[in-house]
């Protein structure tokens, strides 16, 4: 459960802004504000999807920094009144959704900072997903660095050993000694390289990032959705409370996400599908699969990003020249009108005199 992975943690005072109101757009602004959406992703080539725990409170976990949420309760010495097990929470319209816009083509990647699994369990490839604060649903051996999938959630949170050693798979042995430990992120931890460097890659290719149920204020995880900017790329942000990037936002959704995205996937014409116990990772036999991502995907991804960045940089340098000589050309012209009406550079000087 949420709170039990809370109260997990080690003891961590800085932990944001908490309880600010929620907001609601009314609903006919939500409309009108999804159809721009639709736009938004019919014109990107690439677009990523960075969520947060606003996405996953439809399937009864509760959120950390919302009206009710965890750490918004603990400083009232409360609980959430709602508060599903990991075990039994499934995947949200959004998450559902999300899985479904990636198989269409219409996104290319989700960064997560969420840690209940529910993105593995949907269904979604790892190749599609950056996990940057960790998963219930794994181990990771310390000695190979492998990373398992499990059939519930670990008994430990904060990288801790949970007195289980590597297995191995049918296709590759086991390391020797190898003790597997948890792969939730404390406070102090850093955030797994792979995942970080494919989430600041993609974030910075991105035509467009979309922002999903989250405030933003967990670093650099919160700053991820603002690196395409300088490239002239466009950012929306859809959660109910005001986020610290409001501002830098082409577009604000306030409202439900499952409601945004049930919107969207049918202007695209993609189908929702339901969540599939029989495709859910989590129902195979523990650690009969693997959860690591492929150096070889990260350095495959590093020489597009360069490509993408050059090439954008230099479409950013030629727009912009051209938008200097055509402010000068501009400029030009607007003196010769303005010295054209002048009355001292007047053709006929009795016009000035009628």
């Amino acid at each position: 459960m949420s709170c039990n992975y809370a109260e997990g943690l080690s003891k961590y005072e800085n932990k944001g802004v908490l309880g600010v109101a929620e907001i609601f757009d009314t609903p006919e602004l939500v409309e009108e504000k999804c159809e721009q959406l639709v736009k938004m992703i019919l014109a990107s080539s690439h677009t990523v999807v960075h969520t947060g725990a606003g996405i996953s409170t439809s399937a009864g976990i509760p959120d950390f920094r919302g009206p009710n949420g965890v750490w918004t309760l603990e400083e009232k010495g409360e609980k959430p009144a709602v508060n599903i097990s990991f075990d039994d929470a499934v995947p949200t319209r959004t998450h559902m959704a999300l899985k479904s816009l990636v198989a269409s083509g219409h996104v290319q990647y989700i960064v997560s900072q969420n840690i209940d699994g529910l993105h593995l369990r949907s269904g979604l490839a790892r190749e599609h997903l950056s996990e940057l604060h960790g998963n219930m649903f794994l181990e990771v051996c310390t000695k190979c660095r492998r990373q398992y999938v499990r059939s519930s959630p670990a008994p430990t949170v904060g990288k801790k050993e949970t007195g289980n050693i590597c297995p191995g798979t049918s296709a590759e042995r086991a390391c020797r000694r190898g003790k597997l430990i948890d792969n939730i992120l404390d406070w102090e931890h850093d955030l797994p390289e792979n995942d970080l460097q494919l989430a600041f890659m993609h974030s910075a290719m991105a035509d467009l990032n979309i922002c999903l149920g989250t405030t933003l204020q967990i670093v650099p995880s919160g700053d991820l959705p603002l690196k395409n900017l300088k490239h002239g790329g466009r950012l929306v942000i859809c959660n109910l409370q005001p986020t610290k990037h409001d501002k830098k936002a082409d577009l604000k959704i306030s409202t439900y996400v499952d409601a945004v995205l049930e919107r969207v996937a049918k202007r695209l014409g993609v189908e929702i599908p339901e969540y599939r116990r029989e495709e859910d990772p989590t129902k195979r036999d523990t650690y009969s699969l693997q959860w690591n991502i492929d150096g070889k995907m990260v350095k495959t991804l590093e020489k597009r990003y360069d490509s993408t960045i050059k090439e954008k940089n230099q479409l950013k340098k030629r727009c912009s020249t051209s938008s200097i000589d055509q402010d000068r050309e501009d400029l030009k012209r607007n003196n010769k009108k303005l010295k054209q009406e002048q009355p001292g550079n007047a053709t006929n000087e009795g016009d000035f005199n009628s």
